[in-house]
């Protein structure tokens, strides 16, 4: 069995693939499939998947985080939010569009080693660097990549979906 697991099972996966076409950008202009396009009232935000911890919410705005090929999707975290420290198997990219992330590099949380990213900050984590992040408020933030998108924790126990 793969050491990453790409963005599988349950109501996560289910949520994903239904937020996964851009609905918004063809209500635009169907004629132009490859061109999106979307303004904050196109917006559709719906319960993050179970890899993530209960809380967040997503919006896919491009691709399919599931399938292979190029991704973005928003996620809003709630204040008091937590991500285990855990790794992806391809390169993530994100950039803080509102509130204050914080990110840590390591395979342990440490609140002390984490840099507070405000809006527009930016962050790249190579594929399998073990990082965490967490808020102390609210923070929507942009994720993009190359999918298959996944999350392994590296604390299994730290794995919202072992809860279930």
């Amino acid at each position: 069995m793969s050491r990453f697991l790409p963005f599988r099972g349950g109501i996560g996966l289910s949520i994903l693939l239904i937020a996964c076409t851009p609905v918004a950008a063809q209500d635009h202009d169907a004629s132009h499939p490859d061109h999106v396009m979307m303004t904050p009232d196109d917006h559709a935000w719906s319960d993050a998947p179970a890899s993530l911890p209960e809380g967040a919410r997503v919006m896919v705005i491009e691709g399919n985080p599931a399938a292979e090929g190029a991704f973005t999707m928003r996620l809003w975290l709630p204040a008091n939010y937590t991500i285990a420290p855990h790794v992806h198997p391809a390169d993530e990219h994100v950039t803080v569009i509102s509130g204050d992330l914080y990110m840590g590099l390591g395979e342990t949380f440490d609140e002390g080693r984490a840099e507070a990213l405000p809006p527009g900050s930016f962050a790249m984590m190579k594929m399998g660097t073990a990082h965490y992040a967490f808020t102390r408020g609210e923070a929507v933030i942009q994720l993009h990549g190359i999918g298959p998108w996944g999350l392994t924790y590296i604390d299994p126990a730290d794995d919202p979906r072992n809860e279930m």
